[in-house]
């Protein structure tokens, strides 16, 4: 015998089951749910109070029909670091909160190599508006594209045309100055550095930043002990290696973020050498994985869910033509931890 309880039929709550409940017409119901004008506060109260007694939600793709809008904010991010994405991902969802919008995430394998198939993929997906992370948010055609589209657009931390769209802003070259400035003070001089992917604005912003610590110190940038590690661990490892081995090797290590920096430990590590004691290394960003190395990563916060909340922000009051700021500054922040050390003084 068939299961009676498979065999019942389940009852789904309408938009005329809650019109019955509160009283009204399923049309006074309907502009309710679709913020149309004209409907007083208390009959909006009575159906958002019969809805919530019926457990009812409205249909968001008949709703964005109606309005023509999908209600759908895009994410776009290139593969850097997993807490990065994480942190971004965060931010623009907790500014969604109570927000009738939803997120799509994009992930790109290269913002420079699809530059010129993200912006038909964002039409396809339909979406209202999207949040740029770096290096998207510097791309030129993908900012050209987005205007000749008219998509609505804010980006994070570009560096370049800062006069298209809304943006939150990050200066890369005062924090890459602060922590380049924190381990020459602590006597380093032979510092070799791991830079990211130089189709990132940011590789440039952060070298910047070094060289400008290195002059106030009375150096320079020694330019064969920059190499290149493409913001990734492995990469980072790699770069170390060849540092390292070195018969002239560095006594400190600049990684332009901490995903690098932690390759560079493992490096050390492997080639016998302690930290900070033989070698001392600090990071950028601030991601999760500074803060469980051993020892802690010395590196420079970067307030990325905060910078996602805001540019997500701008965002909405510009798909909701509410008047707001443009533009917001963000502030990084040198945390000085126990991987960087003073200079040992040479045995010999």
């Amino acid at each position: 015998m068939e299961d009676r309880f498979l065999s019942r039929e389940i009852k789904r709550t309408t938009i005329v089951d809650v019109g019955r409940q509160a009283g009204v017409s399923t049309k006074t119901v309907s502009r309710v749910f679709n913020d149309e004008p004209h409907v007083s506060e208390a009959i909006k109260d009575r159906v958002r109070a019969a809805a919530a007694a019926l457990n009812y939600h409205p249909n968001v793709f008949a709703q964005s029909l109606v309005r023509r809008r999908s209600h759908l904010i895009g994410l776009v991010y290139e593969k850097p670091s997993a807490s990065y994405v994480v942190e971004l991902q965060m931010g623009v969802l907790d500014r969604l909160q109570g927000e009738r919008y939803r997120l799509i995430v994009i992930p790109i394998q290269s913002a420079q190599d699809n530059a010129s198939e993200i912006v038909g993929l964002l039409r396809a997906a339909a979406l209202d508006g999207v949040v740029l992370a770096p290096p998207a948010s510097d791309h030129p055609l993908i900012l050209a594209q987005l205007e000749a589209a008219g998509i609505r657009y804010a980006r994070i931390a570009p560096s370049r045309q800062l006069e298209l769209g809304s943006s939150t802003l990050l200066d890369d070259v005062a924090g890459a100055q602060a922590v380049a400035a924190h381990v020459l003070s602590l006597g380093h001089r032979d510092i070799g550095i791991v830079k990211g992917d130089p189709t990132h604005a940011a590789t440039d912003a952060r070298l910047i930043g070094y060289g400008q610590a290195f002059r106030d110190a009375g150096c320079q940038l020694q330019l064969d002990r920059i190499e290149t590690g493409l913001f990734t661990f492995d990469g980072g490892y790699a770069a170390a290696r060849r540092l390292l081995e070195r018969s002239d090797r560095p006594t400190a290590i600049l990684a332009q973020n901490d995903e690098m920096a932690v390759g560079i430990m493992l490096a050390a590590r492997e080639l016998g050498l302690s930290i900070p004691e033989d070698l001392s290394i600090a990071g950028f960003d601030d991601a999760e994985v500074s803060r469980i190395a051993w020892p802690r990563l010395t590196t420079v916060r970067q307030p990325v869910f905060e910078m996602a909340v805001a540019a997500t922000d701008m965002l909405i009051a510009d798909l909701e033509s509410r008047a707001g700021e443009r533009h917001t500054h963000h502030s990084n922040s040198l945390l000085v931890r126990d991987s960087t050390a003073a200079l040992r003084p040479d045995p010999s």
